[in-house]
This record gives structure tokens, sequence and C-alpha cells, in this order.
């Protein structure tokens, strides 16, 4: 991948780049994933018969089973204070939790979900140039953070951030790829900023 680039134009600013072709379909790949792993979890939610009255759709109470989903739906509310010894602390914190998350997952699914559909429309198919609009930039910002948090997740990459793995790990392919994807939305990030 090229450095992004910032061109000024009639119609905004728009942002270039080009992709290798292993890089387009990493991207297509790893996007459509994520993809079917937020359709998934909007499938099984429980159905709602307000929702067909309201409009209003409701989600899941709970938590996610799947840790990657659990880090892309984390919990809305935890507070600093809360004694885990203490049980009406901890059934408090779970039912308002509960309420957030049945009320606001949904649209937190569908807009992650547009963000990487908008990363998938703008990604060359076999590589080369693209061009972005600020609103595609924002979108791959938004896809690109979510899928490092799911490889993140798989790579047990904690709050100090990444470990290098030896070139024999199994997983160190997937690290390589999850610094390559920190490094492509860094860059973004900036040229975003007007930057670079």
């Amino acid at each position: 991948m090229r450095r992004w680039k910032r061109v000024e134009t009639r119609d905004g600013p728009r942002f270039r780049s080009s992709l290798a072709p292993h890089e387009a379909a990493l991207l297509k790949n790893l996007a459509g994933a994520m993809i079917g792993l937020l359709d998934d979890r909007d499938s099984s939610s429980p159905s709602d018969e307000l929702e067909e009255i309201t409009g209003i759709k409701t989600g899941h109470a709970q938590r996610p089973g799947d840790p990657t989903l659990r880090r892309l739906l984390p919990d809305f509310y935890r507070p600093d204070d809360l004694d885990d010894d203490d049980p009406t602390a901890v059934d408090g914190s779970e039912s308002f939790n509960a309420a957030l998350r049945s009320l606001h997952e949904p649209e937190i699914i569908d807009a992650k979900r547009v963000a990487a559909q908008q990363l998938l429309d703008t990604v060359p198919d076999n590589g080369g140039r693209l061009e972005l609009t600020e609103s595609d930039a924002n979108a791959w910002i938004a896809a690109v953070n979510d899928l490092r948090l799911a490889l993140g997740v798989m790579l047990e990459i904690g709050p100090r951030g990444p470990e290098r793995l030896p070139g024999n790990h199994p997983l160190a392919a997937h690290f390589n790829v999850y610094q390559w994807l920190t490094v492509l939305q860094e860059y973004l990030v900036l040229v975003l900023m007007g930057s670079r």
C-alpha cells in the first residue's frame, strides 16, 4: 500500500492511495467476515412485538458469548468503583447494561455494518488505485478499527499493545496483518486531519 495523499477538489477533499491485489483481497475478506459476524448477532436477537408496532428495533439484552463480538459490542457502563464482591452492585450494573444494550445494540451493529460495507464498496476488486471521499475515509477508519479490534482478540493483545511474535508462531501472519491495519489506519487518520 502506498501512503495516502490528500487532494483538494471542487467537491471537497479526496484521499488517494493504491492497494496491491493481495491487500485488496485481504481487506475484502476481513470486512466480509466481520459483516457476517455482525449479521449473525443481529439475526439472533429476540423478536419483539413492539418493534412491529413502533418500528423501533430492540437487540439482545445479554452480552455476546463470542469474545470477538464482546470486543466489538462492549458493555456500555462499568463504574470505576464497582465492587465485584457486592452482588447488588454487580446486578445493578448488569441490568443497566442489559437495558442499554437492548436499546442501542441494533443501531451500533448497523453503523459497523455500513462502515464495513462502504469499505468493501470502495476497495478495488483486484487492487490498484482508489480515491475516497471524506465520508468514505471516515468509514474506512471505523471499519479498519473494528478489524483491528477483532484481530486483537484473536492475538490476545492487551492494554499495553501488541507484543512481537516469533516468525514461526502460528499466529505470526495474523500479527503482521494487525500491524499493517494499524499503519493503514494511522496514515489515513493523519491525512484526514491534514497532517500529511
